[in-house]
């Protein structure tokens, strides 16, 4: 069972957007590190963004980027606090609502799949804060717009956080930066020097260093939650992961939507529990299927199977000690996941069931090409929130308050009203609050409701939120790193992590890395010496001379 807390998420769309700048620019600039997340409008040809070559991916996922758009895009900024116990993090997300000014391709499954989970694209046709895509346009470089808050995004220099995020960097350079470079290796070494504090991929950080037994978004993010709380309860050694959560007054609550993390459920007796959802995290069936796609449940399943597994090996081991032959077989391996975006399905592939040796490392920036014989095949990332919650009412020109508050009983608590003119304070929640079960319903048609309530909560989508399961992830994954004798230096949070980034089907990442073969974009170039002035260019050039 996991704890609950209510995370607040700030709404942005152009009626407030000026309004908000202030706030928003401040949580960027004090973050320790950023989590981005994105809604598109589409991806184009699946088997395309699975091709065996790299470079042929990337072509794909940069012609999507230029015919698609973001419709929306959330970002968390998590300030680690000093002088508190443990890891304790001041969080403040926002979603972004956005409109692209010129034209683009949106696809029926992806409008299909958004509406499903609560996009609203009234909202995002009237209110969308618009923006152009490619190079700058006019006054783009200049005043209050989303290419310039990418800007300050860069001239923060802060760790990049995303999950499964190659497709999300390709649409965030193309939408918000500059025209895409046509080379995989031009791209990967202008992201080298835009985000210099280093981009983590928590897919991967999931995949090879925590190594569950699923590892998409909703999965991975119950799982840390779940594991941080078992550790406080029994008083685990190490470090241990708390939030803290701004409370927002007066006007501006009135932009917070507050998104309850119920407490797991639990149930005895056997487990129904949907194996296409619990291992890709999407169903075709959707709300309509009678299985269970509560990825609470799933993470017990997955448990229990675990320890089933610990005891066949143990007696196993004894009777092959004794000279006695273990008639039992063997347990069947959960099939690795295949997550896809925007809830749409892939292509028909294999999927071994045994789990990928772990990445070998690289030295140009572009990722070795292996045998697929026996690497898993997974589509593009799903994007999976909690339920959506009413918005609440807030002002844009006070200041933000947190406070503290231990997350207890069933963690859903009102939003406190704040007077304008007030300082932040902060509110602490800790992770490890009551556990509390939803009653059971006791006819059928109630069990029904409550199923199908369960499959949409589960899968509903917003882009801050699930920037929010981002970071959660990355800081809970920090804390472990703490736990066992290597706390993370000042260059980087988790270094086997670092400027790696998963690939759907390969057992190695691509690394973000400038090659010696490879030369930064003139469009790239030209935006550094917007973000940084014209000494950037200089000094490029002056360190290009010295290598000669």
């Amino acid at each position: 069972m996991t704890s609950s807390m209510i995370v607040p998420v700030i709404d942005v769309q152009n009626d407030n957007f000026k309004e908000l700048w202030p706030a928003m620019i401040l949580a960027i600039k004090t973050a320790s590190f950023i989590a981005l997340d994105t809604e598109l409008s589409g991806l184009g040809s699946r088997k395309a963004l699975l091709a065996e070559c790299i470079e042929d991916r990337y072509k794909a996922i940069c012609n999507a980027a230029r015919t698609r758009s973001i419709l929306s895009l959330g970002f968390a900024c998590f300030k680690k606090l000093e002088n508190k116990d443990d890891d304790t993090y001041l969080v403040q997300v926002y979603n972004l609502t956005l409109l692209c000014s010129e034209e683009y391709v949106i696809e029926p499954q992806s409008v299909q799949f958004l509406v499903q989970h609560g996009f609203d694209f009234n909202k995002q046709y009237a209110e969308g804060v618009p923006y152009l895509k490619g190079n700058d346009k006019g006054g783009d470089s200049n005043g209050i717009n989303m290419r310039m808050l990418f800007v300050e995004l860069l001239r923060a220099r802060k760790p990049l956080v995303l999950h499964n995020g190659l497709i999300d960097m390709v649409f965030l350079y193309q939408c918000f930066y500059a025209h895409l470079p046509d080379k995989l290796g031009t791209f990967t070494a202008d992201l080298s020097q835009m985000f210099p504090a280093g981009i983590y991929d928590t897919k991967y950080t999931t995949e090879y260093e925590l190594r569950f037994a699923a590892s998409y978004l909703e999965y991975a993010y119950k799982k840390c939650k779940l594991d941080n709380m078992k550790s406080l309860e029994v008083g685990g050694k190490g470090h241990h992961l708390f939030l803290e959560f701004c409370k927002y007054s007066g006007h501006l609550s009135s932009y917070v939507d507050f998104r309850p993390c119920l407490a797991g459920s639990s149930l005895e007796g056997p487990l129904n529990v949907c194996q296409r959802f619990s291992a890709y995290g999407w169903c075709p069936n959707g709300s309509q299927c009678p299985l269970s796609h509560d990825t609470d449940l799933i993470i017990q399943h997955d448990e229990k199977n675990q320890v089933e597994k610990k005891k066949k090996r143990k007696r196993k081991r004894k009777n092959s000690s004794q000279g006695n032959v273990d008639i039992e077989g063997a347990s069947e391996n959960k099939q690795v996941h295949m997550e896809l975006k925007d809830g749409e399905q892939g292509p028909d592939q294999l999927i071994p069931d045994s789990k990928p040796p772990p990445a070998t490392e690289q030295v140009d920036g572009t990722p070795v090409q292996g045998s697929e014989s026996g690497e898993k095949m997974v589509t593009e990332k799903v994007e999976e929130g909690n339920g959506v919650a009413k918005p609440q009412a807030v002002s844009a020109d006070e200041e933000i308050k947190t406070d503290k508050e231990k997350v207890e009983g069933n963690g859903v608590a009102e939003p406190q009203a704040v007077s304008a003119d007030e300082e932040i304070k902060t509110d602490k929640e800790k992770v490890e609050g009551n556990d509390v079960s939803e009653p059971l319903a006791t006819s059928d048609a109630a069990k029904k409701e409550k199923s199908k309530r369960k499959k949409l909560e589960g899968g509903s989508h917003r882009a801050g939120f699930d920037a929010f399961m981002t970071g959660y992830i990355f800081s809970y994954a920090a804390t472990l790193t703490e736990r066992v004798g290597e706390p993370p230096c000042s260059e980087s949070w988790l270094p086997e992590c670092l400027n790696k980034v998963y690939l759907s089907g390969k057992s190695v990442p691509m690394h973000i890395v400038k090659s010696t073969f490879s030369k930064s974009s003139k469009a790239h170039m030209h935006k550094m010496d917007i973000v940084w002035g014209k000494s950037f260019s200089s000094s490029v050039a002056s360190k290009a001379e010295g290598t000669v």
